[in-house]
């Protein structure tokens, strides 16, 4: 990820990359923090939103992970590896409890419905549902070009800014910004069709 880990600007002057940065929220740094954020909230985002699928709930499990970051920092060790990857496995672990967390709440709800007599909410047919709406997903990313669905999946899954996105695909910033936005009309007219 480029300027996570080097020393891409964070609009504060300094530069300085995550692990400096995570050393610095580690002593209670506040304006370390903020650079921190807006280094790392991306890919953050990105990893829990793959995890837990529901924007609101991946939203929660973010601010979450904030948390921990803040009042965890000092147990970052920099020579044990990078800031980025050690952020990214204390978030993969809060997405990961989440899903489990709401999973269990669903089977005890559907066994207190069974204890009650009542009919349990159709844990099944959601899940078919949910299964058909991703391949009815995967299928319209099919019909994009490969510019386009490379550029709509680093944004949208993988969290990845216009600008980020044009660098990583070695492409000029504005023929991001076009291909995304005739992708995702594409995309939405293909989705529409699914209604």
């Amino acid at each position: 990820m480029r300027g996570v880990t080097g020393t891409a600007g964070c609009g504060h002057g300094r530069g300085e990359g995550a692990e400096v940065l995570l050393v610095r929220v580690g002593g209670g740094d506040h304006q370390a923090f903020e650079e921190l954020y807006g280094l790392i909230s991306g890919p953050v985002f990105g990893l829990v939103r793959r995890v837990v699928r529901d924007p609101a709930q991946s939203e929660e499990v973010v601010q979450e992970v904030l948390l921990e970051l803040w009042r965890s920092a000092g147990r970052f060790d920099p020579a044990r590896g990078s800031a980025l990857s050690w952020i990214l496995t204390l978030a993969h672990r809060r997405a990961v409890d989440r899903v489990r967390s709401a999973r269990a709440a669903g089977e005890r709800e559907q066994r207190e419905a069974l204890r009650a007599g009542e009919p349990a909410f159709d844990q099944v047919t959601e899940e078919v549902e949910a299964g058909l709406e991703r391949e009815w997903v995967r299928r319209c990313l099919r019909r994009l070009t490969d510019l386009q669905r490379q550029s709509v999946t680093l944004a949208y899954y993988d969290g990845y800014t216009y600008r980020e996105v044009a660098e990583r695909l070695s492409l000029p910033l504005g023929t991001v910004k076009t291909r995304m936005r005739d992708g995702l009309n594409r995309l939405r007219g293909c989705l529409g069709g699914a209604a």
